[in-house]
């Protein structure tokens, strides 16, 4: 550590305090030679310094202080921290959060010295009032975090409570493949089949669909469904849609495998029917022509079909969003649906739009499938209500 760093961890500590005391594990070792090749960028010395000594914290109950480090609690990932938060804006990096779901960052546009870099804070709360959520202190780390004990952050520390006890050392994941002609290709054309989606997002080499067979759904479902649906799934199998839409396994019996999961939330639907009509006008399968769920958002939101018609072809899709009143029924097939809503082209509750106009969607948009343990944020039943 040179004298640059050990001042910087010096003016922390008269700050907050030397690190937490046992039981809390010490700071985990960070290859930062390795982490600034994953970020393309170097980090501040006095941030990385501080991380070294003192590792991941939780400032006066009220500020974490992020730092790269991997848990056997999973509460974080340092990576995905990271990643999405480098969407917001140009050139901003993330390194801590608050309790009020605001998120710290450098602007790495300010300065080619990473040493320079001013710190902006995101306020959650001035983004959900539709005003600038940014506000901009114009100081580095340090004088920024003197300024926020000076408007009354409590100057105390703890050890984050989303390391966990058993910390290492993080590595940083594999670098997303640089996208392919085939994919530029894909995106930017007209296409709306299945080939097209595929040269867009190449699917799994083993799709995962449950331990039952199709003949088997449809008897329990009284019911054959679309052939469209039948060959995507066949095609990618149980799993997350840029990490906002997921289609759950269809052949299989858990409690949110397709089945089940659409049994329930007919039963669901109805029942908020009763309750609250204005709010659920549709019918709800298996009533003639009722909506039927088959996949559904992180957020509740619900993609159906209607079953009207004289196949289960001829169903049109609706979504059912979760935060907004009924719209009508899409005018798309499912796939060209997707590749809509991949390529940004779809405008509709409940599918919003995955990509900042700063961005390049190869840069964001993927499939991630669900493994053997079925394992898929089952949280499902509370996100419908």
């Amino acid at each position: 550590m040179n004298d640059h760093e050990k001042a910087a961890v010096a003016a922390f500590a008269a700050l907050f305090g030397p690190p937490p005391e046992a039981p809390a594990a010490p700071a985990p070792p960070v290859d930062w030679d390795a982490v600034e090749e994953w970020l393309g960028l170097r980090l501040p010395a006095d941030y990385k310094a501080i991380a070294d000594v003192y590792g991941p914290l939780d400032i006066g109950e009220r500020l974490w202080l992020h730092t790269p480090f991997a848990s056997t609690a999973r509460l974080f990932s340092y990576g995905g921290f990271v990643e999405e938060g480098r969407r917001d804006a140009p050139g901003v990096l993330p390194f801590g959060a608050t309790r009020m779901s605001d998120t710290l960052y450098w602007d790495t546009t300010a300065s080619d010295d990473p040493d320079q870099w001013p710190v902006v804070v995101h306020v959650r709360n001035l983004a959900n009032a539709g005003k600038d959520p940014w506000l901009r202190p114009g100081t580095t780390l340090l004088p920024t975090l003197t300024g926020f004990v000076a408007d009354g952050l409590r100057p105390a520390l703890a050890r984050s409570g989303l390391a966990g006890d058993d910390l290492s050392a993080w590595t940083p994941p594999p670098r997303r493949p640089e996208p392919t002609p085939a994919q530029r290709a894909a995106l930017a054309g007209g296409g709306t089949g299945l080939d097209t989606l595929t040269a867009l997002l190449p699917p799994p080499p083993t799709p995962r669909l449950g331990e039952q067979s199709w003949e088997w759904l449809y008897a329990r479902l009284g019911t054959r469904l679309p052939t469209e649906y039948v060959r995507l799934m066949e095609t990618y199998g149980a799993g997350e849609w840029c990490q906002w839409l997921r289609f759950r396994f269809p052949l299989g019996t858990g409690q949110y495998d397709l089945a089940p999961w659409a049994e329930w939330y007919g039963e669901t639907y109805r029942g908020h029917r009763d309750d609250f009509p204005e709010f659920h006008p549709l019918a709800a399968w298996p009533e003639q022509g009722g909506l039927f769920a088959f996949a559904d958002s992180i957020d509740g939101d619900q993609l159906c079909w209607l079953t009207a018609g004289d196949t289960p072809d001829d169903w049109p899709l609706i979504v059912v969003p979760r935060h907004a009143r009924q719209g009508p029924p899409l005018t798309g097939t499912l796939t060209g649906t997707l590749l809509a809503w991949l390529r940004g082209e779809l405008r509709t509750e409940g599918l919003p739009s995955l990509v900042h106009p700063h961005e390049d969607p190869l840069d964001v948009i993927d499939f991630e499938p669900y493994g053997e343990d079925g394992e898929d944020g089952e949280d499902g039943e509370e996100e419908a209500d």
